[in-house]
């Protein structure tokens, strides 16, 4: 297994962001130390785009799309599965691409967060790619993002998710994804249920740790009221490589705006449990 930390804060627009770069050398610094495994920063971009800043509805474009390159040519060489840290959440749609292409159609997603990440540019109403990363990963929206191959529709599983804009809302009530609220996500069998019930063979895995409640984990870059417990996400996670589980081919932790190492100890449990899912 290997370690990629991309630092990438230019698909969020909130006033935090500034701080998702330091937050992810942290955990990913701490998930070096935990799992044993070597860290590879990516090289990305650390400025925005110029003016306009945000171009066809998407916000720092043109960093963005240079940052997507650097993370290809990082995962250019299989060289094993991929844990991924950012950075905001659009640093998932390079890995998780990468995935579909890799496994063919029947790869599956379980996409951890407290939001959907399912708008377009069309309706999305920041601009901030990192609400977008999702919807892409289907191969919708932006064709310079949109995803080829794409994922199937009903392929994902959001969990814990709790804030839907309209448009988002609407793409789940069509079908697009498939949802494990936070009252079911306690229990790891739900989770694990959802997403056999997608028909994958293997899965992909997004953690945005706005997934956690934030009485429990409070550094985040876009925290809502009401998620899962520290322990409630690690057991469903180990839960999906239980007795006749999928097999996990990759994973991302992201959105972390911790500014000192002990801020991101309480994540041990998390990691620990990705490790034991992408144990080769």
């Amino acid at each position: 297994m290997l370690i990629h930390a991309v630092p990438q804060r230019q698909g969020a627009l909130t006033p935090n962001a500034g701080l998702l770069p330091e937050g992810c050398r942290l955990v990913a610094a701490l998930a070096g130390e935990v799992l044993g495994a070597p860290v590879r920063q990516v090289p990305v971009d650390t400025g925005e785009s110029p003016a306009p800043s945000i171009v066809d509805g998407i916000a720092n474009r043109a960093a963005l799309l240079r940052n997507r390159d650097a993370q290809l040519a990082a995962l250019e060489a299989p060289e094993g599965k991929v844990l991924t840290i950012g950075g905001d959440c659009a640093v998932d749609l390079v890995p998780a691409g990468v995935a579909r292409y890799r496994y063919g159609e029947s790869l599956g997603v379980a996409w951890f967060d407290a939001h959907a990440d399912l708008n377009t540019a069309d309706s999305s109403p920041s601009g901030a790619f990192h609400g977008m990363v999702l919807r892409s990963l289907f191969g919708e929206g932006d064709p310079e993002f949109a995803a080829a191959p794409a994922l199937a529709p009903g392929r994902a599983v959001l969990v814990g998710t709790r804030a839907f804009d309209p448009a988002e809302r609407r793409a789940a009530d069509d079908g697009l994804v498939r949802h494990v609220p936070v009252t079911a996500a306690g229990e790891p069998g739900r989770v694990t249920a959802a997403v056999e019930a997608t028909g994958a063979r293997r899965v992909y895995v997004h953690v945005d740790l706005d997934v956690l409640d934030p009485g429990e984990f409070a550094a985040t870059d876009y925290p809502e009221p009401g998620g899962l417990g520290i322990g409630e996400l690690a057991a469903a996670l180990e839960a999906l490589a239980g007795p006749g589980g999928i097999e996990v081919v990759g994973a991302c932790v992201a959105e972390c705006v911790a500014r000192e190492p002990d801020e991101v100890r309480p994540l041990v449990p998390i990691l620990e449990a990705l490790g034991r899912l992408l144990a080769d």
